[in-house]
């Protein structure tokens, strides 16, 4: 199975902090947030690639922030002893990993803001280049979060051939109205889903963190094939493959940021660097509550 990271936006809400700086390299609490998802996927014993998708403008950033991990043949064993380590997230999240494969960069040859190819456009673009399809877990490079990717892989293997979509209750339905909002059913399908609406039926929004089974990479294609739909918004594919077939959505119940905005970055660093987080992360991890 491979990991595609979407790590090809501008940031532009992210000004000036982005203006020379790719969104997904920028620190929380010290570290790239992209290493916090690096070390997620390191865990998921299905991922055997990792591929990055980004621009013309900041690829020469990724492909150095890529080098600690590709610095070292990869070494597909359990506890590879010349592969790099490092601590993942310092909280909760705090265990050190071992990365057993390596990272691809891809560079999408846009320039700006206004030749973006937009999440979908990447997407395809991603799997475009690629000899074989497989089955693809897809990530946001700016979604940070707390869950690891067990409970999200296991339900995915348990749906057999079916989209997942990784779901999270945001708590405030005027906050949801600037995310996919969706509805799930029985054993967690997803039956109503509306992208950005104005008055949210509920608080639960779809997160960038989606398994499409190979079986589905096709209706990329056929996506953007529509000059009707949008090609800068992946809430907006997922919408449209659950009206054309079952699509499940899976809940994260631990903290999720969508780094997009200053406020919302400010956040997550206020919360990863304070030490009420970090006592937190040790009771857990000693096995306290």
């Amino acid at each position: 199975m491979r990991a595609l990271i979407l790590a090809a936006g501008y940031g532009t809400r992210l000004y000036p902090l982005t203006r020379k700086h790719p969104k997904a390299l920028l620190p929380v609490a010290g570290r790239p947030i992209l290493d916090y998802i690096v070390g997620k996927i390191s865990r998921a014993k299905e991922i055997t690639d990792i591929v990055v998708v980004t621009n013309d403008k900041f690829f020469p950033q990724f492909q150095s922030w890529a080098k600690k991990f590709n610095a070292k043949p990869p070494i597909r064993t359990r506890k590879p002893p010349s592969a790099t380590t490092f601590s993942d997230f310092r909280s909760g999240m705090g265990k050190r990993f071992i990365l057993s494969c390596t990272i691809k960069i891809l560079n999408d040859g846009t320039r700006s803001e206004f030749d973006r190819l937009g999440a979908i456009g990447d997407i395809h673009f991603a799997l475009s280049k690629e000899t074989v399809l497989e089955d693809t877990l897809i990530l946001g490079g700016d979604n940070l979060f707390e869950d690891g990717l067990s409970g999200f892989m296991s339900f995915a293997q348990s749906k057999r051939c079916k989209a997942i979509v990784g779901v999270y209750d945001i708590a405030k339905r005027q906050t949801a109205r600037e995310y996919g909002v969706v509805k799930l059913g029985r054993a967690g399908k997803i039956i109503d889903f509306s992208e950005k609406p104005s008055q949210p039926q509920s608080s639960l929004i779809a997160t960038c963190i989606y398994y499409i089974p190979k079986e589905k990479l096709q209706y990329f294609q056929e996506y953007l094939n529509d000059p009707g739909n949008e090609y800068d918004s992946s809430g907006s594919f997922i919408g449209w493959l659950s009206r054309k077939e079952d699509v499940y959505g899976f809940i994260f119940k631990k903290r999720w940021y969508d780094i997009g905005d200053p406020q919302v970055y400010q956040e997550a660093n206020r919360v990863l660097n304070s030490p009420r987080h970090w006592r937190g992360s040790l009771r857990r991890e000693n096995g306290k509550t």
